[in-house]
This record gives structure tokens, C-alpha cells and sequence, in this order.
């Protein structure tokens, strides 16, 4: 696991700056970027990168990041000109399993210094904490970034004189036909139907990627062609990879049950121990259209926390009601009223 933790981002001035390193984290093989101020704008763009070009890169902001600096139970390396030169340290890094990256933008408390395991130097020269991360990956991981596969919603084809883009979102027609293929019934394929209805008015709304919530919500239940269980959601994913997929469809799928299951949850329910929470937009807006769609019926919100609290199912039902209140907010309205007259 490789983390990056940006400090002392300024949004109104570090906009692009710190989407920079979150992207360069990404591309050259963190797994995730935590950042200390929120941010909401920024999650959305670097979403929208993991959900275009592929991966299971992830940022999360608004992080205290004196408590996550000190809970993280593996190795810390912050990066500053004032450092150890790389080549002196890097091979006795290389043996860490769990690294979490600390790069600033301004002034970098003391304390980080002294919490670190490694004060690490690129060069003591002035430059940019961007090039100071790439170079440190790629020595770290000794190129292996240029071995990582993605599936995308679009792939670049290198090319010596053109921009060559494939696009490798099935379409409508598309996703139906691997739903029969897969085995689903009618039913479920009249199901998918009506969630995908829903889902592109929220997505209408929200400002989300239409595209690739119509493909994640056609094929969400493509894993009932298997199993009505807890873990059809797990099984769809599987049936999605095999079919080469985009990352963010398998996702979609895997991640759609109630408002998501959480690892501890998930290990009660005999799942594999994971998380599988909704984490961009349209993740979420799929995973609550198919909340709000009971065979090809609407339900409000309300009648299905009622129906999941009479069963005893609390926390799903905080869970549901959290997710319907975030994606009003950024609908500008209540989701009831979208979807009431659909």
C-alpha cells in the first residue's frame, strides 16, 4: 500500500498544483492521496480521472493529518530538499511494505520531520514537490509504473504523430445483450431497465458522467445471472472483469448493494473481508437508484429505511439515509422529487 499525503493545500491556491500530485501519484503507482484541507471540487476531478483512464486510485480530503500521520503503522517518508539524498536511503526503503509519502506546499510543520522515519532529498535544490514525488516513485518501484494495466473507460493508443483514443464504453444495446448472455432473466433485465432510468435523471442532475452510470446501472445485477444472494453484487464484478470491463463498471457493480457494506460487515455476512462502499458520484448514484426501484416499482427512501429498520438493520438504514441526504445536496433537491414523477 502506497499512500501520499499532501499537506497545506490552499484550495483557492493550490488547485492545480495538487491535483498535479494526486494525479502523479496515481500514474506512477500509489494506491491512494490523502489531503489535509476539504476539498470536494478536487475529489471530483481526480474521480473523473480514475473513472476515464482506469485503476483503483482514490483520494479522500479534509484529513487530520496529525492523527494519520500518527496512526499509520508502516513507513513514512516525507520529502524535502533538506533530506537524505535518495540514493542513500532508497534501498533500505524499498524493503518497507506500507509506505505513506508526505509532500507539502508550503512551510512543513517540524513535526513531520521528526516523525518520519526517512527525510528524503531528490535534489537540495528548489523545485516542485510534483517532479520530487515522480522521480521518488519511479525509484522506489525502479519503473515498474510503466508495467500497470488499466482498464479505462478509454485507452490511448501511443502513437508517433496522432491521438489515438479507443473508447471502450459498451453501449446500451451492448450491456442488454451481455445481460441475456449472462443468463439473467426478464425480470432482472426489466429491473436494470428502470434503475438505469432513474440513475441518468440523478446523474442529470448531479452533473455526473450519464455514460457510465447508464452502463453501471444496466449491468449492476448482471451477477443474478448466478445467484439472488448477498453476493450477487461480488459475482457480477467477477462476470465484468471477465468481460473486460472498465474498473469503474466492476466497481459499480461490486459496490451497489444498500448505500454499501462495510469491511466489518461484509465479514459477518460471510463476503470477502472488504469494503464495498460506493466511493465516486456515479457509484453512488447507481447504488441508490437500485434503492429506490423495487422490481420495476418506485419506492421512496422513506418506505425502504422503514422496511431495513423493521428488520433490524440499523446501520444499513443510517447508511441509506446518509447517501440520500449527500446526493440531494449535490442534486440541489431532494432525490424523492427527481425520481417521484419518472
Amino acid at each position: 500500500m502506497i499512500v501520499v499525503l499532501r499537506l497545506g493545500h490552499r484550495p483557492e491556491r493550490d488547485k492545480r498544483v495538487t491535483t498535479h500530485v494526486a494525479l502523479t501519484a496515481r500514474a506512477f503507482g500509489a494506491d491512494k492521496i490523502v489531503i489535509d484541507t476539504k476539498d470536494v471540487s478536487l475529489e471530483r476531478r481526480i474521480e473523473d480521472v480514475v473513472n476515464r483512464f482506469g485503476g483503483d486510485f482514490t483520494v479522500e480530503t479534509g484529513v487530520n493529518w496529525r492523527r494519520y500521520l500518527r496512526d499509520w503503522e508502516g513507513c513514512v517518508v516525507h520529502l524535502t530538499m533538506y533530506g537524505m539524498p535518495i540514493s542513500k536511503v532508497i534501498e533500505r526503503i524499498r524493503k518497507e511494505r506500507d509506505l505513506l509519502i508526505v509532500v507539502g506546499s508550503e512551510k512543513v510543520p517540524r513535526e513531520v520531520y521528526e516523525l518520519a522515519d526517512y527525510n528524503v532529498s531528490i535534489t537540495n535544490q528548489p523545485h516542485s514537490e510534483v517532479s520530487a514525488l515522480a522521480l521518488f516513485l519511479d525509484r522506489y518501484l525502479e519503473g515498474g509504473w510503466e508495467e500497470r494495466k488499466y482498464r479505462g473507460v478509454m485507452e490511448v493508443v501511443p502513437s508517433e504523430r496522432e491521438k489515438r483514443v479507443i473508447d471502450l464504453l459498451p453501449t446500451p444495446e451492448e450491456c442488454i445483450k451481455m445481460l441475456r448472455d449472462a443468463g439473467c432473466s426478464e425480470d432482472v433485465i426489466e429491473h436494470c431497465k428502470r434503475v438505469r432510468d432513474i440513475a441518468v435523471k440523478i446523474a442529470t442532475r448531479a452533473k455526473a458522467d450519464k455514460r457510465i452510470v447508464e452502463v453501471g446501472a444496466l449491468l449492476h445485477d448482471i451477477g443474478r445471472s448466478r445467484t439472488h444472494g448477498i453476493d450477487h453484487g461480488i459475482k457480477g464484478a467477477e462476470i465484468a472483469r471477465m468481460l473486460n470491463l472498465p474498473d469503474v463498471i466492476v466497481r459499480i457493480i461490486e459496490n451497489h448493494l444498500g448505500a454499501g457494506i462495510p469491511k466489518d460487515e461484509a465479514k459477518r455476512l460471510g463476503l470477502p473481508p472488504k469494503d464495498y462502499i460506493p466511493r465516486s458520484l456515479e457509484e453512488k448514484i447507481v447504488a441508490h437508484a437500485d434503492n429506490l426501484v423495487e422490481g420495476k416499482d418506485i419506492i421512496s427512501i422513506d418506505k425502504e429505511i422503514e422496511r431495513q429498520l423493521a428488520k433490524g438493520n440499523v446501520g444499513y438504514a443510517e447508511r441509506l439515509k446518509s447517501l440520500h441526504r449527500e446526493l440531494s445536496e449535490v442534486c440541489g433537491v431532494d432525490i424523492d422529487d427527481i425520481v417521484r414523477n419518472s
